[in-house]
Formats: structure tokens, C-alpha cells, sequence
């Protein structure tokens, strides 16, 4: 699959590489064209680099990592991006003390505003670079979870399919909307990963268990608050 990287910091530089590594076309883009030779000369792989305005005409899917800018800023021409997967993994500013807002609207949400033509989807916001040192292996031995939301099913599943191809486990979480959550999630595991454990390979893992069957409990029951 050809993937244009817009924005090859760690984030982009580091999933532009595991997706090399498995084989996909890479193109690293950044607001400096040698910059993003640079990248692609030292990953290898078959990789190329150069601007921003590249990676887009060159991926079938796209990795958005620019924070607090918009498409029309960072690109010559939004069109360029118009039927293409826009995998965005970003995450709001922390601010002071944790004490985050609620969240009414999602950056992927407004991203998709941004440019109603692409099919936006959310994900890898929910752990830090340092993991992605770790993968394929031995990253697919912790089954660690990327959660996926779009509005496009289909696009969806293509996301999902590069999150299993670099050892990450992941969990479709339905449409955009859903990516309010998502980013809520994050925001938790940046309190854990700076405020609370001040570890970057904190994150988390999804399970499903085996049911009990005896439910010698008494099982769920409807509840009672009054």
C-alpha cells in the first residue's frame, strides 16, 4: 500500500518506518522537502521523501500529524486529499494540572469538516512513540490496542490492517463521533504516562474474558437508584 507521512516527526517518522519495514510504499513528507529526504535516506526500505504537498499526491493513505494547523495550511491545495484515507492521530494540548474540558468536538471531527472529501479516521493517539520502538515484536506478545473510529467502514478496516501489520490489536469503535472518546483516552494516558507512572510505555490493552457460566454472583441484575 503507498502511504504519504505529512509531518515526519516521531510520531510519523516512526510508523513510517514500521510500515516500510512490512513492505508498504512509504513516502516521508515535511515542510522541507531535504528534510524529508533526509528521513527517507537513512530508514531505506525503498522509502522516498520530500514536501508535504508529495506525500499527499503519493499515498493512497495518509498519516496527519501536524498538531494545530489545518489541511489549508499545510498543504498548496486540499483536493489533493479528496477520496483518500486521513488517518489522524493527534491529541490536544495538555494543559495545566490535567484539567482538560470536556470534549464536544474531536480533532478528527473537525479535521473531517476541514475536508468533507476525505474519509478521516482515528487512531494511534492512544499511546506514546516510545511503543512503537517495540513493534512488531515484541509489541504483538502484549496485545496492546489501537482504537479505529470512521465514518467509512471500509476505510476503517484498511487502518485496522496496518495497526495488526506493525503488532498492535485493533478494536473498530465505529463512526467519527466515537473519536471524542478516543481522544479522551489519550488525554487519560498522557495523565498516566507524565503525571502518574511518568512512564512512556504505559498504555492499554483490551480484553475479552471467558464468561462465567454459574454466575454464582447472582449475574447482572437491573439496578435500583432510588
Amino acid at each position: 500500500m503507498k502511504i504519504g507521512i505529512i509531518g515526519s516527526g516521531n510520531m510519523g517518522r516512526s510508523l513510517g518506518i514500521l510500515w516500510a519495514e512490512q513492505g508498504h510504499e512509504v513516502f516521508f513528507g515535511t515542510r522541507d522537502a531535504e528534510k524529508g529526504k533526509a528521513i527517507a535516506e537513512v530508514v531505506g526500505h525503498s522509502t522516498t521523501g520530500g514536501t508535504n504537498d508529495e506525500a499527499a499526491a503519493f499515498g493512497d493513505v495518509l498519516l496527519y500529524t501536524v498538531r494545530g494547523m489545518n489541511p489549508a495550511e499545510v498543504l498548496s491545495s486540499t483536493e489533493v486529499l479528496s477520496g483518500k484515507i486521513l488517518i489522524d492521530c493527534n491529541n490536544f494540548d495538555v494543559p495545566e494540572g490535567f484539567a482538560y474540558p470536556p470534549i464536544v468536538q474531536s480533532l478528527a471531527e473537525k479535521l473531517a469538516a476541514e475536508v468533507p472529501k476525505t474519509r478521516v479516521v482515528k487512531a494511534f493517539n492512544t499511546m506514546a512513540q516510545e511503543v512503537f520502538e517495540l513493534a512488531p515484536t515484541p509489541l504483538k506478545d502484549y496485545s496492546v490496542s489501537v482504537f479505529v473510529a470512521g465514518d467509512d467502514a471500509q476505510a476503517r478496516q484498511v487502518v485496522m490492517s496496518l495497526a495488526e501489520d506493525i503488532g498492535f490489536a485493533p478494536v473498530d469503535c465505529g463512526g467519527l463521533r466515537n473519536a471524542r472518546l478516543i481522544e479522551g483516552l489519550g488525554d487519560f494516558i498522557r495523565l498516566m504516562i507524565i503525571g502518574q507512572l511518568q512512564n512512556p510505555y504505559a498504555t492499554i490493552s483490551v480484553k475479552t474474558l471467558p464468561s462465567e457460566q454459574q454466575q454464582r454472583l447472582g449475574g447482572r441484575q437491573a439496578s435500583n437508584l432510588n
